[in-house]
């Protein structure tokens, strides 16, 4: 039975009367609501959402999809480009009412469920002065992030997400419900480090935490230059960079200053290049390891200044509401060449829309430490996790969006390592998914026929596990 046929009352009862949260179809009110993920160029209609209460819920739409032969999505945050959180004629399992987290201060640990942002797991935390890496904008969701890799502010001094995760609660296909971590299951906790939702329904996580500054304090912020000045800023990033302690991170972008404050209004639509700098190290060496920041060139704002951890992590919160229109494309660079750098200057003047940009992430320091093969993650070499990010509220906008990123990306690949991070991809192919886990992919297509045969989780970068997953090719 496919999920066309799956109208009948009774066949709708038959799962509403095995969940204790709400489970909304098409007809019900609230179903345009339910459907709606953070890209609001996504517009897809599953068959029903169902809001879990509790894992039960989650082992018993695992369940049904399974016997019904239904396409199953994962929704947490609802963050990833490609809007996997919906599909078309499936199940979606959303964990949006499940968001507690639980903090060990003495052990440096928290749990949180599948459903939280990482906004609710810096709030959980830095009431003791402690954090975990995580993303950029504090409305992404802990689950996505956390399986696909995780790069963010934290990651040249204490490594990735997948870095800092103990354990994993996961339901699998065939409804069990297992713990992952180091000695259990240790071939699907590998996997779930940077192998996404391809092995099962996580459900709750557990992190490593760090002493973040002083008492959650850290010295960040932009600091933003001319656009004319591209070339010279990402060259100084690039030589500087490596030679800077872990302590401090800077990611670098091509962007248009926001229309509205805190920027100065004198900057207001202005294209610029920029670096966003984390000291998350002792308060006592920040003026030092800072200096040759506040030295380097001409800026037209100088905006470091100390601040929570959480501030600077949620920053970019009200600027990049749900709703919005993205495109993504995205690729690994193990270098910055004077050619890519070029390619930055030449796309950065022509930014389509006010919100539009650009972003390389660095994964080098503690990141880049770890063994290639010691997680799914692959792209340990050093390096950044690049995006473009055409982004836009107005759907008329959506096709220049595109184009510019498309274009952007089609010049700047040929000096990339050919792979990308997932959680930055759109629906791109098998080939690139392949490719954005290089000498990894061969390891996790083993551990996918061991844990999903029939691909049941399938809505996703799709690691396939060979000619028996035919049938779960994805549909919508």
């Amino acid at each position: 039975m496919t999920a066309t046929q799956l109208t009948p009352d009774h066949v709708i009862e038959e799962l509403h009367g095995q969940l204790r949260g709400p489970l909304t179809t098409r007809n019900d009110e609230g179903y345009e609501e339910a459907r709606r993920v953070y890209n609001g160029a996504v517009d897809r209609h599953p068959w029903a959402v169902a809001r879990v209460a509790d894992v039960a819920d989650v082992i018993a739409c695992v369940t049904f999809a399974r016997d019904h032969d239904v396409p199953l999505a994962v929704r947490g945050g609802a963050h990833h480009g490609a809007g996997f959180g919906v599909w078309d004629d499936a199940l979606v399992i959303d964990f949006g009412g499940l968001r507690s987290t639980a903090v060990d201060p003495a052990a440096r640990t928290v749990r949180a469920d599948a459903g939280c942002t990482w906004g609710d797991v810096d709030h959980a935390t830095s009431a003791f002065g402690l954090a975990t890496p995580s993303g950029f904008v504090s409305t992404t969701g802990v689950a996505g992030l956390a399986l696909g890799g995780g790069t963010g502010y934290l990651t040249r001094h204490h490594g990735l997400t997948v870095d800092n995760l103990l354990s994993v609660d996961v339901v699998l296909a065939d409804g069990r419900f297992v713990t992952a971590d180091a000695g259990t299951h240790p071939d699907l906790f590998w996997a779930l480090r940077g192998g996404g939702g391809n092995f099962g329904v996580a459900t709750s996580f557990t992190f490593r935490c760090h002493p973040v500054g002083e008492a959650g304090i850290i010295t960040g912020g932009p600091v933003l230059f001319d656009i004319a000045d591209t070339e010279a800023v990402f060259r100084w990033y690039r030589d500087a960079l490596p030679a800077m302690p872990d302590e401090l991170n800077g990611w670098i972008g091509v962007l248009e200053v926001p229309s509205a404050a805190p920027f100065p209004e004198e900057l207001w639509a202005r294209k610029v290049c920029g670096i966003v700098w984390c000291y998350s190290g002792p308060r006592e060496r920040a003026d030092a390891v800072l200096a040759p920041v506040r030295a380097f060139g001409s800026p037209v704002l100088m905006g470091l200044q100390e601040m929570p951890y959480a501030v600077l992590q949620s920053a970019f919160d009200a600027l990049l509401p749900s709703g919005m229109q993205w495109y993504w494309k995205a690729d690994v660079f193990e270098e910055l060449t004077d050619a890519a750098i070029a390619v930055h200057r030449a796309y950065g003047e022509r930014i389509p829309t006010p919100l539009s940009t650009m972003h390389l992430y660095p994964i080098s320091g503690a990141a880049a430490r770890v063994p290639e093969d010691a997680t799914a993650f692959a792209f340990r070499g050093g390096g950044w996790n690049g995006v473009i990010a055409g982004i836009d509220p107005d759907p008329a906008n959506l096709a220049a969006i595109t184009d510019w990123a498309r274009r952007y990306w089609e010049d700047l690949h040929p000096h990339s390592a050919g792979g990308a991070y997932v959680n930055m991809m759109m629906d791109e192919g098998s080939e690139r998914v392949r490719a954005a886990y290089r000498g990894n992919h061969d390891r996790l297509v083993e551990v996918k026929r061991r844990y999903d045969p029939h691909n049941l989780f399938r809505i996703n970068q799709n690691i396939a596990p060979g000619p028996v997953a035919d049938r779960g090719a994805r549909q919508g």
